[in-house]
């Protein structure tokens, strides 16, 4: 485990030097326009939705001047608190939106990058073996969904040991503290790990259930394979925004510690493979 740990950590290395000496650089353009759309979408909708439960709050607590006797003082009232429950709700969407990214912004970036990173680690593997691949619009979309797919399980897993973790912090504090924070970041970590490495498995076809034993066996891997962007993703206010740019790397450094471990040149479904003889 530890062995595999040097490896997936020390492939960041090699990661930012292919970056930036093959050409891979035009790749972060994606988590800018992903950033973009994070930002434009999330405010728009946050604005949306405000406006909606404002219009609705306005409409069940408006007080008619001629509702009742004495209505007319009412009016003022209501009106008044309309506003600041619309001012509340404001508050309350941003905190939810900000909640949300925190807690599960770097799924979010691999789910939507997802076929960004099959292409990445494609064009990763070529460098550093030669592999080329015939383009299948549906084994491209196959392996987009199995990469969004996985991302999910990972996730439900992931609030799973989450949940357990806070129900035995409320009878065990240490666990639910420092021990239990960990924990989850580790669990995150190679969870993370998972999906960038994954990307190798679904071009050697091997099935998702083998792709689980391969990564349980080179933990140590996944582990610092994901760990680097998992730090990045703890950065107050701006970790999910780094997230996208640090995946890039975490993509084309998992690409390298799988070649590593495995020799990704003897892949029988790439167009140019040829058979090793004895």
């Amino acid at each position: 485990m530890f062995k595999n740990f040097g490896i997936g950590l020390s492939s960041y290395g090699k990661a930012i030097e292919l970056l930036f000496s093959k050409g891979l650089i035009w790749y972060m353009i994606f988590p800018i326009i992903l950033n973009l759309l994070f930002l434009v979408l999330g405010w728009l909708g946050i604005g949306s939705l405000t406006d909606f439960v404002g219009n609705w709050l306005e409409d069940i607590t408006k007080i008619e001047k001629d509702s009742f006797y004495g209505a007319e003082y009412l009016t003022p009232i209501s009106t008044y608190l309309s506003g600041i429950a619309s001012g509340f709700v404001w508050v309350l969407m941003k905190f939810i939106f900000f909640f949300v990214f925190a807690y599960f912004g770097g799924y979010i970036v691999v789910i939507c990058l997802s076929p960004v990173f099959a292409f990445l680690s494609e064009k990763t593997e070529e460098i550093l073996t030669g592999n080329k691949y015939k383009f299948d619009g549906d084994q491209m979309m196959r392996d987009v969904v199995r990469g969004v797919l996985l991302a999910l399980r990972n996730l439900f897993i992931e609030l799973f040991y989450m949940i357990i973790i806070f129900i035995l912090g409320l009878f065990i504090p240490l666990i639910g503290g420092i021990i239990g924070s960990f924990f989850l970041f580790f669990i995150s970590s190679y969870f993370y790990g998972f999906s960038f490495i994954d990307y190798n498995n679904e071009r050697r076809r091997i099935k998702l259930k083998d792709s689980v034993q391969f990564m349980r066996a080179n933990k140590g891997m996944a582990i610092a394979n994901g760990m680097v962007f998992s730090i990045f993703l703890l950065i107050p206010f701006c970790g999910t925004t780094l997230a996208g740019f640090v995946a890039i790397i975490s993509v084309i450094a998992a690409t390298v510690s799988t070649h590593k471990i495995v020799d990704l040149s003897n892949n029988p479904y790439a167009q140019n493979y040829t058979p090793i003889e004895d």
